[in-house]
C-alpha cells in the first residue's frame, strides 16, 4: 500500500461530506477503465436496480485492483457516470461497503444521457497509487 495523504478540506474550501477535496501520494499510478454492472460472463447484473448495479459495479473494481496490485485502500480518485442522480446513493453505499470514511478518495459524479447501453445505469472509473 502506498503512503497516501487526505486532504478532505483545504483552507479556504468548505468540508466535503463524501469525499476528500484532496489525495496525494508517491508510488505507480494506476488507472482503472469505468467498470460496468457486468458479471464474470458478460451478462447484466441488476436491470432496473440501481443497489444491484453499484455492488456488481464495486465488486468489478475490485478485481481490477487485486490484478494490478492495488486495494481500495490505495484509491485516490473515484468518477461516477450516472443515468439519473437519484442513483447516487446506492452508489455511495456500495462504496461505503469498501472504502471507510476516514479513507474517502477524490472525486466527480456526472450525469450523463446515456451510457453504452440503455439497461446500465451507472459506470464508475477509479485512480490508485501503488507503493510500487
Amino acid at each position: 500500500m502506498s503512503e497516501l495523504t487526505r486532504i478532505p478540506a483545504p483552507d479556504g474550501l468548505a468540508p466535503a461530506a463524501q469525499y476528500s477535496h484532496v489525495v496525494l501520494g508517491t508510488g505507480t499510478f494506476v488507472a482503472i477503465s469505468g467498470q460496468l454492472a457486468l458479471d464474470e460472463d458478460g451478462k447484466l447484473v441488476g436491470e432496473g436496480d440501481p443497489a444491484a448495479q453499484a455492488h456488481q459495479v464495486f465488486e468489478n473494481l475490485r478485481r481490477c485492483l487485486t490484478a494490478a496490485g492495488a486495494t481500495f485502500d490505495d484509491v485516490v480518485k473515484l468518477t461516477y457516470f450516472v443515468t439519473d442522480v437519484a442513483h447516487l446513493p446506492a452508489i455511495r453505499a456500495a462504496r461505503a461497503a469498501h472504502i471507510p470514511d476516514d479513507r474517502l478518495p477524490a472525486a466527480s459524479a456526472v450525469q450523463v444521457a446515456a451510457l453504452v447501453r440503455p439497461e446500465f445505469l451507472m459506470e464508475v472509473e477509479a485512480f490508485a497509487v501503488t507503493a510500487g
